[in-house]
């Protein structure tokens, strides 16, 4: 069991059922009245974060949420399909529990599959990846202003701006959580 008086961010804990994550936390003392925590808290299983307050004495069952290294195999359209590295077992996950930024990752890549009570709920790419640009018009000299960019579409078929220095066959590292070029692979 865990208090509301102990809460940390990252920590997961049960309450009415749904598994909560600490985004953020604030122990609030005022002059008059009670201590009371003021908090924002994700649900892990829907992703929605809502603003609450809790007694300090509050007690939460504390929700083990598991994060799997796993390798990715291939989609076959609403399913991602990933291999458990220590059993070789296939895990499919469902297209909407992969989110956003999952459009980096291409097959074999390792990618941390979590789940709680053996329901898996997401899909965490690594938060760096090396990719190839597969499509970009060229740069040309004399345009060159401060934080020029241009389109540049990458060999998983995502899109994104990159700088105009860079070229077609190139390889790039991207950072999986924002999605912005980071610099040129040698």
């Amino acid at each position: 069991m865990i208090t509301a008086g102990d809460f940390r961010n990252g920590m997961t804990f049960e309450e009415d059922g749904n598994v909560m994550q600490i985004i953020e936390f604030q122990h609030v003392k005022p002059g008059k009245g009670a201590a009371f925590v003021r908090t924002k808290v994700k649900n892990v299983i829907t992703g929605s974060v809502v603003e609450k307050t809790y007694n300090p004495s509050a007690k939460f069952p504390t929700a083990f949420v598991e994060r799997k290294d796993m390798q990715y195999s291939y989609s076959d359209g609403e399913l991602y399909h990933f291999m458990d590295q220590e059993t070789y077992e296939d895990v499919p996950v469902n297209a909407s529990e992969v989110g956003d930024n999952f459009k980096f990752v291409k097959e074999e890549m390792m990618c941390k599959v979590l789940s709680y009570k053996g329901k898996v709920f997401g899909v965490e790419p690594p938060n760096f990846v090396e990719l190839t640009v597969t499509q970009t018009d060229p740069g040309f000299a004399g345009n060159t202003a401060t934080n020029a960019t241009k389109p540049a579409t990458l060999e998983t078929g995502a899109e994104i701006r990159v700088p105009l220095f860079i070229n077609e066959g190139e390889v790039i590292r991207i950072d999986t959580r924002t999605g912005e070029y980071m610099e040129r692979v040698k």
